[in-house]
């Protein structure tokens, strides 16, 4: 016989010393079972938590033959009474704690079998493909499941957040058509329209324009995108982001409301501590110059410095080539590593090797001053102590140079920076620094293409004095585009945009767009500029990236419930997967022979 009405009347996570004496029913998973010559124990859980229950043969022997037959992950319903635990056998790591509770009825409701790996020990490092094939099981362990409510909090945080500020949550569609915006489209077939094709979004860009365009002046989603584009431990083929688009701003208006919301959701949904607010604003050139990259992690100092101009001095040959071939010469200082050992170095030096530096040139300073370099050997020590102080290297400091292109010097150092900031445990793993970036450039030049192409998209604004220089100098233009950073990620991007149809298409013929295919991929959008689209600007944060950093995982994978792995697989559904001839008959599609399989 079953239990009659309610299947629970209380979470395993909700009972403390003010339910004492009450009768109670529990329902969820057996965590832990302990036979302990006679009394039973069992830690049962469900996702609010755990509860201690005492199978009893002398109170409930039924309760107790059926607790013996009970192994971990069997799905069982308990009642019982709650009382107090005795004294020193208190579990202060539990809210439940100071109780547990005496069963007078045990009933299994599911069995299981052995699963695959420990849901009950997190200790045990368990492979992550065979976590992402059994995610179901994995979600039961709590580190998946506070990542998991961790995740709500974030997004209803932000909802909560804008839904008082009267932004409206309008949903976009997910059949599209194919527009190019950086990434490769998911395409999806059409059945009714044979060797046609819609595609998934890769960002609701357009349409959120074309919504502003509407009067909906302000607007939010949390949006589904999808990027058919190589997988990395911080991307994932289909991903999520709060897409948010407002009426008549300026960059500033944007940047100042994200800047608040981030600042609430982070104090309300953890306990992590803000270096630095209001955030800094940094612009591009900086901090390509200063570390190396467009997002950089500022928990740490250790900046990167050129010294191009004083490399050029002496007859160094690893400097003069790289300069000779319009390169730069950049370094790093590293506090306290002048007493590396040879082995020490060559280990950076390989690791810079394999980010595609000829090398590592470094210089030692001892406590007492001495200098172990092969740079006196081919300078002054005057022009070595000129590189000494540009660095401000002190007694006791490494200083480590790469000589070679400006992308290549950047690229291996913005690494190295992060790798000795590691080492040299600089990384407060409960801070957030965030900045924001701005003044990028609007274009940069294809080599390949033999073409502009837009540096972020080709919808963001340009400053208005820079609005001649598209017919004569469009490499020189600022967008008003801004990024925001945290800890060394970009969490989001946005811009303020071109809402004047002329203009847009002025930046498309630039990326060589000719008039059939602005027309083609673009119409709807400039035709819809011509009946009064006011000016307006927005930005996407990335949910899953931002979720990864307040978790402190190392990969969005942890707070995607079920995420595909690096290889864009599905490894609980098996997707990608073949389909039937049939299907295919029905989308007008026919595959090539050696593609079936």
């Amino acid at each position: 016989m079953g239990f009659a009405v309610h299947y629970r009347t209380y979470t395993c996570g909700e009972l403390n010393k003010d339910a004492v004496g009450k009768h109670v029913t529990l329902a969820g998973w057996v965590n832990r079972r302990r036979d302990h010559g006679g009394l039973i124990f069992l830690d049962l859980r469900d996702r609010y938590g755990l509860t201690q229950i005492i199978c009893d043969p002398e109170r409930s022997p039924e309760a107790h033959t059926v607790a013996s037959e009970l192994r971990s992950e069997y799905v069982v319903q308990i009642s019982g009474t709650v009382v107090s635990r005795l004294p020193g056998t208190e579990n202060t790591h539990l809210s439940t704690g100071s109780i547990e509770v005496v069963a007078e009825r045990v009933e299994i409701l599911n069995p299981s079998r052995t699963t695959p790996f420990p849901i009950n020990s997190e200790a045990i490092q368990v492979d992550e493909s065979l976590r992402l094939k059994y995610r179901y099981l994995d979600l039961r362990r709590p580190t998946m499941r506070d990542n998991i409510i961790l995740r709500h909090r974030v997004v209803k945080a932000m909802r909560d957040y804008l839904d008082e500020r009267d932004f409206l949550e309008i949903e976009t569609p997910i059949l599209m058509k194919s527009t190019p915006e950086g990434a490769r489209d998911y395409l999806v077939p059409s059945r009714l329209y044979g060797g046609e094709f819609y595609a998934l979004p890769q960002s609701p860009q357009q349409l959120k324009q074309l919504l502003m365009v509407g009067g909906l002046d302000r607007y939010f989603q949390i949006a589904r995108c999808f990027r058919d584009e190589d997988q990395r431990s911080d991307r994932q083929p289909e991903f999520t982001q709060l897409d948010l688009e407002m009426s008549f701003v300026s960059e500033d208006d944007v940047m100042s409301l994200i800047e608040d919301m981030l600042i609430f959701l982070i104090e309300k949904t953890t306990q992590k501590r803000i270096k630095e607010r209001p955030f800094p604003r940094l612009h591009y050139k900086d901090v390509m110059d200063r570390y190396g990259t467009d997002h950089p992690d500022l928990r740490f100092a250790l900046p990167l410095v050129e010294i191009s101009d004083l490399a050029s001095a002496g007859t160094f040959s690893v400097f003069r080539s790289a300069l000779a071939q319009q390169g730069m010469v950049k370094g790093i200082r590293v506090p306290g590593a002048g007493g590396y050992s040879r082995k020490e170095v060559d280990e950076l030096t390989d690791f810079a090797r394999t980010l595609g530096a000829k090398g590592l040139v470094s210089l030692a300073i001892s406590a007492n001053g001495d200098i172990r370099s092969p740079l006196p050997k081919f300078m002054s020590s005057e022009e070595v102590q000129a590189i000494i102080d540009r660095l401000e290297g002190k007694p006791g400091d490494l200083l480590l140079f790469v000589a070679d292109s400006a992308k290549v010097c950047n690229d291996v150092l913005f690494r190295l920076r992060v790798k000795l900031a590691e080492r040299l445990k600089l990384i407060d793993p409960e801070e957030m620094a965030l900045c924001w970036v701005v003044d990028f450039p609007l274009f940069h030049y294809d080599e390949e293409g033999k073409r502009y192409d837009a540096e972020h998209n080709p919808f963001s604004g340009m400053d208005e004095s820079h609005i001649d220089r598209l017919d004569t100098d469009p490499l020189n233009i600022r967008a008003k585009q801004y990024d925001i950073i945290c800890n060394g990620y970009e969490i989001g991007g946005g811009s303020v945009r071109i809402n004047v149809a002329e203009l847009q298409r002025k930046v498309f013929s630039l990326m060589n767009m000719n008039d059939e295919q602005i027309h083609e991929q673009f119409g709807h959008m400039l035709e819809a500029f011509e009946y009064g689209a006011p000016p307006h600007g927005g930005i996407a944060l990335g949910v899953d990236r931002l979720v990864m950093l307040l978790a402190d995982e190392d990969s969005i994978r942890e707070v995607i419930a079920f995420p595909k792995t690096q290889s864009a697989q599905d490894l609980l559904m098996g997707a990608p997967s073949p389909v039937d001839d049939k299907q295919l008959q029905e989308l007008h599609l026919l595959l090539r022979p050696e593609e079936k399989r």
